[in-house]
């Protein structure tokens, strides 16, 4: 007990209840403390982009085999489209068996102004997601500079003084991390205070059916893809729990992404498949996110007695394979896709997004997570079919004494 006040868990945890008491209590000054989650966010993000680019530098002048690289980037986008699109799947098939659309009151619909998601949907296209999205931008900076440098004679200098560099730099993330509780306070706050607990009452069929659908998932398909891996799914969720709960404090996997990068590393990952894999998952890896969607399509079909055909599933399923993978690199992303997609399939009303305005922000956390834990699993899952998972390291690491903070 007296090693609990030094865990940073606890006082996450700890973090996320004062936030949600004080966003219930007094929501006013709970709106105030917005800041405290948005620029614990900013902070860390200034780690994302170094610590990308160091990892695949340095993992890709390791290899001697460039090929390696090309190969793992392929199995990588092949996992994360067959993955996304089982979600998706299982989305729909939940939706249908549950019907959290059924008798869900439309009378202030009309009151609502969705516009701007409508807008943005129109303005959408690949090119302002790959100039939008500086993470992939910094990925493909990090591959051209690795294969460059490891074509020079000079090699094994630059890669010391990468190594070098990158150790200081987790360092300084470390110390960052202790603020991590202040973060996960200032978020959570803000989001009861800012929706209060009384707009989850109407649609909490729907947020219970999604929160029901994103466990099963993480438990049943990323728990079979571990096993396949000889990996249990409560060791890995024990071994990232702060992780989590910094992401559910925030409603931002990224918050949590430089750590996720050096946990799977010290799990016994290889650096080189860690700094392809997550990066490039945060865009196209999107577990939470295409169930979420799925399950709205059909919640907004419900909700409005459409009765879509097999042909009009299949659709859309098909569509959200496709704009799904944007849903990273744009401002209110969740909602742009869902109207691209309403509108392509014409027979669902896009005024019904107002329906989800209030809630989608409770439901965001759960998003994050799942997204955040399943490319935790995409990287575990690719360095072992590439045998480059240390499973003795794995053990090792999973063995230590859980009470205890790496920090």
């Amino acid at each position: 007990m007296k090693n609990i006040y030094k865990n940073l868990t606890f006082w996450v945890l700890a973090a996320i209840t004062s936030g949600i008491l004080l966003g219930y209590f007094f929501p006013k000054a709970a709106v105030e403390m917005q800041p405290l989650g948005t620029h614990f966010i900013d902070l860390v993000k200034l780690f994302i982009y170094p610590i990308i680019l160091l990892t695949i530098v340095s993992g890709i002048c390791g290899m001697s085999d460039l090929k390696k690289v090309g190969k793992i980037g392929g199995k990588a986008l092949l996992y994360f489209e067959i993955v996304t699109t089982l979600a998706l799947i299982i989305g729909v098939v939940v939706a249908y068996f549950i019907q959290p659309g059924g008798n869900v009151d439309t009378t202030h619909i009309e009151k609502v102004d969705i516009t701007k998601y409508s807008k943005g949907a129109a303005e959408f296209s690949w090119f302002s997601f790959f100039k939008s999205n500086i993470t992939i931008q910094v990925l493909l900076l990090a591959v051209v500079s690795g294969i460059v440098i490891s074509k020079l004679k000079q090699r094994q200098y630059i890669v010391l003084k990468v190594n070098w560099l990158s150790k200081y730099v987790f360092k300084a993330l470390h110390f960052v991390m202790y603020l991590a509780p202040i973060g996960a306070f200032g978020g959570m706050a803000y989001t009861i205070g800012k929706y209060g607990i009384a707009t989850l009452l109407p649609l909490m069929k729907l947020m219970v059916s999604v929160y029901i659908t994103m466990f099963i998932f993480i438990i049943v398909v990323l728990g079979l893809i571990l096993k396949y891996c000889k990996v249990n799914i409560f060791s890995f969720l024990n071994y990232i729990k702060k992780e989590i709960l910094i992401v559910l404090g925030t409603s931002s996997s990224e918050a949590a992404l430089p750590s996720l990068i050096e946990k799977l590393e010290n799990m016994g990952c290889d650096k080189s498949v860690v700094g392809l894999v997550v990066p490039t998952g945060y865009s196209f890896n999107l577990d939470g996110t295409s169930i979420y969607l799925s399950m709205a399509v059909i919640f907004l079909a419900q909700v409005f007695h459409v009765q879509l055909t097999w042909e009009q599933i299949f659709s859309i399923i098909g569509i959200l394979m496709i704009t799904s993978k944007g849903a990273a690199g744009v401002t209110g992303s969740g909602f742009i896709v869902l109207t691209s997609t309403l509108t392509a399939i014409n027979v669902i009303p896009v005024e019904g997004l107002a329906l989800l305005l209030g809630v989608d922000r409770f439901m965001s956390e759960a998003r994050a997570i799942t997204n955040f834990i399943g490319n935790g699993v995409a990287t575990i899952f690719l360095s072992h079919t590439e045998k480059l998972l240390d499973k003795h390291q794995m053990q090792k690491t999973f063995s230590k004494d859980a009470t205890l903070d790496s920090f």
